[in-house]
């Protein structure tokens, strides 16, 4: 029996630093689970710091390529980016109305590098052609200013301009968004033209410049919910959840504004996935020794960090510490006592060598700690400070030192052993085998 996965088009701009446009665009529909295809308006030389150059698609080409994909796969929503031009807003306004799908206009004016990309002669056309067949657009501060002749300075303002574009231009949902305003919360208003209601969509203020590429994924992200037949607000929600977490995890790429990340949509649940199974083959390798791991304040344990972006946080560090797995205490990503310790040493690690992942921490123990070190590559390191800052220095000094990453970090002021790895169960396997030759 044939399986009906969900389709989505992106009738958009290229932009060949890949952080918006259709390449934003098809991530996100990837994320969600929906089969993305394309109709490209316009190709562009683009990167961090600003467009370079702009060569426009012909409008007749733009509607073949809208008329192929749906003629044989079928288009259950679709969604607009970059529309530069009259012609390509009259050619993509024909061909909705040909096929009829469910609509999300993105009315993107300019780059994140605040270049242009529409012609000003085209804003009545927006108006005219595009927008009134919208289930959902999604202007963001300066671009619902410029559609409705509201100045937008507060929620009250953007609840004005919504309204007006509504009323004006007869899309079903309008949503002006709120990461142009102030605050604390990135809050988007979001108007229903049929019922008069409006709601919100409330989200922390990340601090971060780099949030290239926006727009065009929330707006992908609620063309995926309608393609899976989600509501038009069940939908929003999802989106806004998924730009949250692509702007959290946004990417340091370039020397502009870097692009987010709407594949943390599933990247975090995978990199996680895999974290814990990692985890529990380590802890099953030592799972036998734990007992003569333990010191009496129970600071030991073993510790995976997710790879960057996603290392960063410290929920993204998955821990257990030798009590916890004498008392067969499950694996779980919300550590325990001594566990903000493994949690310190972790991120300190990953943030000075991202190569390394995993670290096995066992504190106080002497003899124990002698033995591990005849076996290992050991570097020595006193000084004092919290955990981050005394893993990260000591590897520092280390790699300086020793023209490489040790095996393991000595920390003598306060007598922690750290085994160092790119897994868990590679720092594993390194304490099993010194525990067999040293025995």
């Amino acid at each position: 029996m044939a399986v009906k996965l969900p389709k989505a088009l992106t009738i958009a701009g290229l932009d060949s630093g890949g952080g918006a446009g259709i390449t934003a665009d098809l991530k996100t529909f990837h994320a969600m689970g929906v089969y993305g295809m394309v109709a490209l308006t316009a190709v562009t030389a683009q990167n961090t710091l600003g467009v370079k150059a702009v060569q426009e698609v012909d409008p007749s080409i733009i509607e073949a390529q809208v008329n192929a994909v749906a003629e044989d796969i079928g288009i259950d929503a679709a969604k607009t980016g970059m529309l530069s031009s009259s012609p390509i807003m009259e050619s993509v306004a024909k061909v909705i109305k040909r096929w009829g799908f469910p609509l999300v206009v993105d009315p993107v004016m300019y780059a994140k590098s605040g270049d242009p990309l529409m012609r000003r002669d085209a804003m009545e056309t927006l108006r005219r052609a595009v927008i009134p067949l919208a289930k959902v657009v999604t202007p963001n501060v300066p671009e619902a200013e410029s559609l409705s002749g509201v100045s937008i300075r507060n929620l009250d303002d953007a609840r004005i301009a919504a309204k007006r574009i509504a009323e004006e231009f007869h899309p079903e949902i309008v949503i002006v968004k709120g990461g142009h305003l102030t605050g604390a919360e990135s809050i988007d208003v979001v108007y229903f033209r049929d019922s008069g209601e409006f709601r919100e969509l409330r989200a922390p203020r990340i601090n971060t410049g780099n949030t290239h590429g926006t727009g065009c994924s929330f707006s992908a992200a609620i063309a995926a919910g309608l393609a899976k037949g989600m509501s038009a607000w069940d939908s929003i929600r999802q989106a806004k959840e998924l730009i949250t977490m692509a702007i959290q995890y946004s990417l340091p790429l370039g020397h502009g504004h870097g692009p987010v990340n709407p594949m943390s949509w599933i990247e975090l649940r995978a990199y996680r996935y895999d974290a814990i199974v990692d985890l529990g083959n380590a802890v099953s390798m030592i799972k036998g020794k734990v007992r003569e791991l333990i010191d009496p304040q129970g600071n030991g344990g073993i510790a995976t960090t997710l790879p960057p972006p996603y290392a960063v946080n410290p929920s993204n560090v998955i821990s257990v510490t030798w009590r916890d797995i004498e008392e067969g205490l499950p694996i779980n990503v919300v550590t325990r006592s001594g566990g903000n310790r493994l949690v310190k040493y972790a991120l300190g690690m990953v943030s000075g060598n991202s190569r390394l992942r995993a670290l096995l921490l066992i504190s106080g123990l002497s003899n124990l700690i002698s033995r591990i070190k005849n076996a290992l590559t050991t570097y020595e390191y006193d000084s004092s400070g919290d955990e981050y800052r005394l893993i990260n220095s000591a590897l520092n000094e280390a790699v300086r030192s020793l023209g490489k990453v040790p095996d393991a970090i000595h920390l003598t002021s306060i007598n922690d052993l750290i085994i160092v790895g790119e897994s868990a169960t590679a720092v594993s396997s390194k304490l099993v085998n010194s525990l067999l030759v040293t025995r």
